[in-house]
């Protein structure tokens, strides 16, 4: 859970997880969609995937023994990687091996005064070796939690708290701030002084200009970064940037309240095997009229009926970043005027399309669903409480009794009525603005 996501965000779900499945052979027996909607929330969703499976293999393949070293970790088990075996084998394990995870490298980095692109390999396989090195061999686990929270309380990316480092006297970063300083006032005085620009910046570098840890030529010293020079990273790729359209839909339920339609994803790829409201990526550049005409046919299957252009209402559009994706969602809401029966009557003809459910809105906060689908789940929401009014309040109460349910009225060219907006959200200047 600790892989790129910070310990305050984890210690919560931590302990649910560890509630649920306290045990390997628990973990090995839950379904991937009990992983799924527990993990929501939490993001990089393959974590959760690859920790069960990784359970499962430990009791089916390996008799419910853990392995013991980092080598063996990293061999045998789906989702562990170099520092993840070598948290777990120096921790619980007591192996004498080092780990390097963002923290680490920073922290080692600065103290050696390694310039470089951090993920480079040759920068990658000498971080490594310091680590290996460097590691308590008497309680290497202890050292190993220690580098990690020395680089996430103390040498931090941004307002390093040099002063109250355990280790500022073996910092080379600091030294050569501390020189710069030094050169900067004797220069402003007209004095002679040794530029530490004239010297490598680590002792082993003799290949001068051309050396692959040193700060590259093209990204000379920053004073005003100071040990923040350290390490430098190769620039961000920009996410690319991708639009779905999304629709809420909704009918009333056998006992009348609101149920909304979800889909599963496919079992790979980004957001693998989690639940979403019916969505279909938009080429970049179509126009509203020509987003609403391709969503209304991707929906027209699952409502199940003939459905009015009128009748899909314009919600909004919702941002999420991924990874390597800016997405933007245009929701779009749709409220489909039978019973349950009719919104679910061509089943038999839905039997080659990803598997659904129709959820009320406490289902629908359970399930393994996104944080982007949340983000949906709460634009939809407010434009129901906006077109509620203000002085009516945000619950939704629409059809909870059922015999109320048939007063939903549509048009006779099958679109819904205009909701009576609050003075509020008339006068609410619109985003952007």
């Amino acid at each position: 859970m600790l892989q790129q996501t910070q310990v305050a965000t984890v210690i919560d779900y931590y302990n649910r997880w560890m509630q649920k499945w306290p045990t390997l052979q628990a973990l090995a027996k839950a379904s991937l969609e009990e992983v799924n909607e527990l993990w929501a929330g939490l993001g990089y969703y393959s974590r959760g995937k690859r920790l069960q499976e990784a359970a499962q293999k430990v009791v089916s393949e390996l008799a419910g023994q853990m392995p013991a070293t980092a080598e063996e970790l990293q061999r045998l088990l789906p989702g562990v990687g170099k520092y993840t075996a070598g948290a777990i084998a120096s921790i619980s394990y007591g192996q004498v091996t080092g780990v390097v995870d963002g923290n680490v490298i920073r922290v080692l980095c600065r103290v050696r005064c390694i310039g470089a692109d951090s993920s480079s390999p040759a920068v990658t396989d000498r971080l490594w070796d310091l680590a290996n090195s460097l590691v308590d061999p008497a309680r290497p686990g202890d050292f190993n939690q220690a580098m990690m929270e020395l680089g996430a309380t103390v040498c931090t990316p941004r307002a390093p708290l040099c002063m109250e480092c355990p280790v500022k006297q073996h910092c080379r970063a600091r030294c050569r701030v501390e020189k710069e300083l030094e050169f900067a006032s004797k220069r402003l005085l007209g004095k002679a002084a040794f530029s530490c620009s004239q010297a490598p910046d680590i002792e082993e570098c003799a290949a001068t200009g051309s050396c692959s840890l040193c700060l590259p030529a093209s990204e000379p010293w920053d004073s005003s970064l100071g040990v923040a020079n350290f390490p430098r990273r190769a620039a961000k790729k920009q996410p690319r940037a991708e639009r779905t359209a999304t629709c809420v839909l909704e009918r009333r339920g056998p006992r009348g309240e609101p149920e909304y339609l979800i889909v599963q994803r496919p079992s790979s790829g980004l957001l693998a095997g989690l639940w979403e409201f019916p969505s279909l990526a938009l080429e970049l550049g179509l126009k509203e009229k020509q987003q609403r005409e391709v969503l209304l046919a991707h929906v027209q299957a699952w409502a199940g009926e003939a459905v009015a252009r009128g009748r899909l209402r314009h919600v909004g559009e919702v941002s999420h970043v991924f990874s390597h994706i800016h997405q933007t969602y245009v929701v779009y809401s749709l409220l489909l005027g039978g019973d349950h029966k009719t919104a679910s009557g061509r089943r038999d003809k839905m039997l080659e399309r990803p598997a659904f459910r129709w959820v009320t809105q406490a289902e629908f906060q359970k399930a393994a669903v996104s944080t982007a689908m949340k983000k949906v789940w709460k634009a939809f929401e407010r434009q129901i409480c906006e077109g509620r009014g203000s002085g009516q309040g945000c619950k939704r109460k629409r059809a909870a009794n059922p015999s109320r349910a048939g007063q939903w009225k549509v048009e006779a060219d099958g679109s819904l009525p205009p909701r009576q907006f609050s003075l509020d959200a008339f006068l609410k200047a619109p985003a952007g603005e």
